[in-house]
């Protein structure tokens, strides 16, 4: 099998992440005023129907449970690190905003994982990484957002580090452990240990067939197959690569916005989306080897 076809279907797979992601946001934002849930609230239940969805799904194919300690010690380190990026992100948008939250979390994140490489990175690498942040600063950053909230900027960049740390241990494989797999069981372990933490702010779910079709969504979308799709691909692409493949979040959000909600993006706004497709595209055409 040729590398190209290997490095086309690892692309597509982070880019199909990338914008589901992108969706999440908003049937997340949606579930929330729809059922009078807490951000934390909505970031549990993203994570308790991710994984019972996933699997329910590997039941079905016919998957084994993990059954190696090697397997065991991967899920509970993938679902500790999922509790704590979700928990880290709303703590973030609760201290500043949306924003700002998002923009420090999604940039830093690939900063993080090209630091922590044990390789200095290339120069495409710096090309495509400071493509991404000033993208993300023209796309996200609005001039009436107050810049001096240290404890968002924090809990931004322990959410960045969390994301990384995913990045970086999923790529590394374990044996009878599949992508599916580690998103399912992953999932749910980080829904168990968030519950304490969101259930202080209460997660009565109404039982209404709009709620019901929204968390369900939320849960199988851009949570199950996103996660999926993004743990697929970091079996043949570099690290990196996965955590610039996340800018597509952001970007796919403010587009949705801007067709589904009228919501009007300014001429900088439109230059940052520019500016992180060919940031993106860099990324992609000139990887980094693993």
């Amino acid at each position: 099998m040729s590398v190209l076809p290997t490095r086309a279907r690892s692309s597509a797979a982070l880019v199909l992440a990338g914008v589901l992601w992108g969706t999440g946001g908003l049937a997340g934002s949606l579930l929330g005023r729809l059922a009078g849930l807490h951000p934390l609230a909505v970031a549990d239940y993203r994570l308790l129907v991710g994984g019972g969805v996933a699997t329910l799904f590997v039941v079905l194919k016919g998957g084994a449970l993990p059954r190696t300690a090697e397997a065991a010690k991967r899920l509970l380190a993938v679902g500790g690190l999922f509790a704590l990026f979700q928990a880290s992100y709303f703590a973030a948008v609760a201290f500043s905003s949306v924003s700002i939250a998002t923009m420090t979390t999604i940039g830093a994140a690939p900063v993080v994982v090209t630091l922590a490489g044990r390789r200095k990175p290339g120069r495409w690498t710096v090309v495509s990484l400071a493509g991404t942040i000033a993208g993300l600063v023209l796309l996200r950053w609005s001039p009436d957002e107050p810049a001096h909230l240290a404890g968002g900027l924090g809990f931004a960049l322990l959410a960045a580090a969390g994301f990384a740390a995913l990045t970086l241990l999923t790529a590394k494989p374990v044996e009878g452990l599949e992508p599916l797999s580690t998103t399912a069981f992953g999932c749910l372990a980080g829904g168990v240990l968030l519950t304490p933490v969101a259930s202080w702010s209460g997660m009565a779910l109404p039982l209404h067939a709009d709620v019901l079709a929204v968390a369900c969504y939320l849960g199988t979308v851009p949570t199950a197959l996103a996660y999926a799709a993004y743990l697929r691909g970091l079996t043949t692409a570099h690290p990196v690569l996965g955590a610039l493949s996340a800018v597509l979040e952001p970007l796919t959000a403010a587009v949705l916005s801007a067709l589904l909600f009228g919501e009007r993006l300014s001429a900088t706004a439109w230059c940052g989306a520019a500016v992180l497709v060919a940031a993106l595209a860099v990324g992609y055409w000139r990887p980094e080897p693993r």
